[in-house]
């Protein structure tokens, strides 16, 4: 059994963020319902190439497929009576509804918190929009990049010469998502005690300023106002990438014993001693000092050697691999992060694994994402009884 075995979540959202937390409920063992619009379903299936591709039709895009492991999918129009009935009917059932309409929208459809718990108190309920249900943005749609760049992301991320970039994948969707998981938990948890569901608010733009963590209390506490420095780290010194005689590294250096063993192993053991480098805060002090000597030292050799005397020395470096070479990487595959779920249009999907690890009730993986429509002959089937 699942550690959430017995839960049951309405999964009202699209795109990202909302399916990322309603994945994450179903590899912990909850019943996850996803609602999409009749015939075209939730945005994300067409936003290909690339597509999961089998025998049979249709096909589903790698997008879809990373965000909706483990759901059942139904579909409704809830721009119709006749959907919404339908649509407060299977809320009434549920534990937990997840949605990411437009500030309004569900109550228009009669589908907000005070008109769904009415039927069930004991509903969590959690909204997630890029601006949240109150302040003066909060009838702005919100999407990832737009508030990487308001929530001051894309300010402190590329090169510091460079535009500022923003993060490789939407990762104020998947945080967002994290989030909106840990807030259903504990209202899951606090639900024990009262008997009662709460209404869950969260914004894209609120997650994105909490987790510039150290550079957020650079700001607040250091009065700094941080800027781009690429690879490097504003706090440590040094913790960045390095070219080397045949390709890059990435160093990251935490204390000053690793810096020790670091100048032990470059042949600058004096660089230890040296006021100017001895201490982390006088490190980052002269980092314009030290950095390119350190790369000049680097030049010398080629990546695999210096990769392998740096593990030798107990000192914290790797390679910068392209995202295939993460999952073949061997500690990857031993952590069983790669897998391989059987589709329904009869092929095999490979996906990445979820990183908890439970002891006694572990994820498991119910089913690939599902094509749309697959439940609903069930999906007002009446709740098994524990």
């Amino acid at each position: 059994m699942g550690a959430l075995q017995g839960i049951r979540v309405l999964d009202l959202s699209r795109v990202l963020a909302g399916p990322w937390a309603g994945q994450l409920l179903a590899d912990l063992g909850a019943e996850v319902i996803k609602v999409e619009r009749p015939e075209r379903g939730d945005d994300t299936r067409h936003w290909g190439p690339p597509f999961l591709e089998g025998p049979d039709e249709p096909l589903e895009s790698a997008y879809f497929l990373c965000a909706n492991r483990g759901k059942r999918s139904v579909c409704l129009d809830l721009a119709s009576a006749e959907g919404q009935w339908r649509c407060r009917e299977l809320a009434a059932q549920c534990d937990v509804v997840i949605e990411n309409f437009k500030v309004g929208d569900a109550a228009r459809m009669g589908l907000d918190y005070p008109s769904l718990c009415a039927d069930n108190p004991g509903l969590i309920y959690c909204s997630i929009t890029g601006f949240g249900q109150t302040g003066p943005y909060r009838h702005r749609p919100g999407y990832d990049l737009l508030v990487q760049a308001m929530g001051g992301l894309m300010s402190i991320t590329g090169a510091p010469e460079g535009e500022p970039q923003k993060v490789g994948v939407a990762l104020t969707d998947i945080m967002t998502g994290l989030y909106a998981t840990v807030g259903i938990l504990a209202a899951v948890n606090e639900r024990q005690r009262s008997g009662l569901g709460q209404h869950i608010d969260l914004a894209l733009l609120d997650v994105t300023a909490a987790t510039l963590a150290n550079q957020a209390t650079n700001a607040l506490v250091g009065g700094l106002n941080p800027g781009r420095l690429g690879n490097a780290h504003p706090n440590i010194v040094p913790y960045q990438s390095f070219v080397c005689a045949d390709g890059e590294l990435v160093l990251a250096v935490g204390n000053d014993a690793q810096f020790g063993r670091l100048c032990e192993l470059l042949g600058m053991a004096e660089w230890a001693t040296d006021l100017r480098y001895a201490t982390n805060a006088a490190r980052v002090a002269h980092r314009s000092e030290l950095v390119p000597a350190l790369a000049r030292a680097f030049l010398a050799a080629d990546r695999d050697h210096w990769l392998a005397k740096l593990e030798q020395a107990g000192i914290p470096a790797g390679p910068i691999n392209s995202v295939q070479e993460v999952f073949a990487d061997p500690q990857i595959q031993a952590r069983g992060m790669v897998v391989a779920l059987n589709h329904a249009n009869g092929s095999e999907v490979l996906l990445p694994g979820n990183p908890i690890k439970l002891s006694r009730t572990p994820v498991e993986y119910a089913a690939a994402p599902p094509p749309l429509g697959q439940a609903e002959p069930e999906w007002l089937a009446p709740r098994p009884s524990s």
